[in-house]
């Protein structure tokens, strides 16, 4: 068969399957191994993650408002594929999607019991504060930079969709370009089940608390081919008439879920605290970035929750990066940079203060708290318990982390199609195929491994083992970086 004469391909699901094997016949060993490696690239490289946030989020502001962000992606005459919902929709699916809905209870309550640093602002806004902070402005700059850059190559130079098409030019080194390639797919495959693993976990968790009853690991089997199936046939379909469609029905129901949350509380409160939020947020965000002072919240937090954030965006970055650039064609840099970084994290923020303010007023309405939003995989189901229509809403929650897991598999799908097409920006079927069967296999794997060996939890392992796949994009972020910008100012010049 031609595809099998593929050496990305080939080369890369050979080494997943190594991994794979090695990871199920050595569980224990495996994990302790990932840990230490983990820990060890957190404490040598922690800061560095936090410089290089805010250098990404400088860069991307700095593109936007020079000349520069007058530059278009692809020619001059193009004009953009998608309307603006449609292309904030994917955007924001692929980018966050159910993580929203895991963190948005039990984060804020977490920062407003556990406050990470002392000011003279109320526990409510630094705990919303920091929860800004982790889904913000960062993030999105990984996604952004990597979209730009890689968008570029792809619409205005014609070249391959490959994160080693980025430094090719200056860099022609086959084997080292062909290792960043290999590093991509492999970092997009891990995180990908981890995802997915997550998810199934919560949808398991949801339907076990709205029907009493307790799911095992079959229950969770079926979810993921389910899933899986279900986002092949969407890749299959190509961007507009499958991944666009499912995402656009996403953000639907959640904007209709956020309202249904805001039209319950005392808007002015909640609208207050945003804003005030808001505002603090914008003012301490280089003191933030950077661990300055009084806004150093110590190694533990850092370690245990920005260093984790930091490199799980870092190691999504290239994937939704590529997808970003994918459906961002004829649209100017400032548009795409601002659109990226601005209106999702807008979105995120509004989502949390609701949430997050409401758990907080729920707290003290109790006069006790016993760790009742302390899941991730169920405090959000346990807040609509104080909610009218709860089994209606918690179903409707389902259906969403349903809906945007479908949206995170199906553009992984697509988008590691392009990887191992050579690039190509609408890959041949052949390739949404075969990486939905090693999705899928690979997730239920990971599944049953860690229902056997119960003294490992693996969808902590993939977790960490993605700190340490995001290592080599973060020292080649700055790399790719300037060899960007003086590619840009030379055909600005042109």
């Amino acid at each position: 068969m031609k595809i099998l004469k593929n050496k990305l391909l080939v080369t890369s699901v050979s080494i997943l399957g190594i991994l794979a094997i090695l990871i199920y016949i050595y569980p224990t060993a495996s994990y302790e191994y990932i840990e230490n490696i983990s820990i060890w690239i957190r404490d040598r490289f922690g800061h560095f993650y936090l410089y290089l946030g805010l250098f990404c989020v400088l860069f991307l502001l700095a593109i936007a408002i020079s000349p520069l962000g007058k530059l278009r992606l692809g020619k001059i005459s193009d004009r953009p594929e998608h309307s603006r919902w449609a292309w904030i929709s994917m955007l924001y699916s692929a980018g966050m999607g159910a993580g929203i809905l895991l963190r948005a209870v039990q984060e804020p309550v977490y920062m407003f019991l556990n406050p990470p640093i002392e000011t003279s602002s109320s526990a409510k806004t630094i705990a919303l504060e920091y929860t800004f902070y982790q889904w913000g402005f960062t993030a999105w700059a990984f996604y952004g930079l990597f979209a730009l850059v890689i968008g570029h190559y792809l619409f205005t130079k014609n070249k391959v969709a490959l994160v080693s098409s980025t430094i090719a030019h200056n860099f022609n080194n086959k084997k080292i370009l062909n290792g960043i390639d290999v590093l991509v797919i492999i970092a997009t495959v891990f995180g990908l089940v981890g995802a997915i693993g997550l998810g199934t976990t919560q949808i398991n968790g949801g339907l076990a608390h709205l029907l009493h009853i307790k799911l095992d690991i079959i229950t969770a089997a079926i979810l993921t081919l389910l899933i899986c199936a279900f986002a092949f046939l969407s890749a299959w379909k190509g961007i507009d008439k499958g991944i666009k469609n499912i995402s656009k029905v996403n953000i639907f129901i959640t904007l209709l879920l956020l309202l249904f949350v805001l039209f319950q509380s005392d808007l002015i409160v909640v609208f207050k605290r945003f804003l005030t939020v808001l505002f603090q947020y914008i003012k301490d965000f280089i003191p933030l970035s950077l661990a300055l002072g009084k806004y150093n919240p110590g190694e533990q937090f850092l370690t245990d929750w920005t260093y984790y954030y930091w490199a799980f965006w870092l190691a999504w970055a290239p994937f939704t990066g590529v997808f970003i650039a994918r459906i961002s064609r004829g649209r100017t840099l400032r548009e795409m940079l601002l659109g990226v970084m601005i209106i999702p994290s807008l979105g995120s923020f509004l989502w949390f203060t609701a949430f997050g303010e409401n758990a907080f007023l729920l707290i003290e309405s109790w006069g006790s708290y016993n760790n009742e939003f302390g899941n991730v995989f169920t405090s959000i189901f346990k807040f609509f318990e104080h909610y009218p229509l709860q089994f209606f809403i918690n179903s409707v929650i389902v259906l969403l982390l349903i809906g945007f897991l479908l949206t995170s598999v199906d553009s992984a799908i697509f988008v590691l199609s392009m990887f191992s097409d050579k690039g190509n920006p609408n890959p041949k079927k052949s390739h949404r195929i075969v990486w939905s069967i090693v999705i899928a296999f690979f997730s239920i794997a990971m599944l049953i491994l860690g229902d056997v060996r119960k003294d490992v939890d693996v969808l902590i392992a993939l977790q960490k083992l993605l700190i340490i796949t995001s290592l080599p994009f973060a020292l080649f972020i700055p790399i790719m970086s300037f060899s960007f910008l003086k590619e840009l100012i030379k055909s600005k010049n042109d």
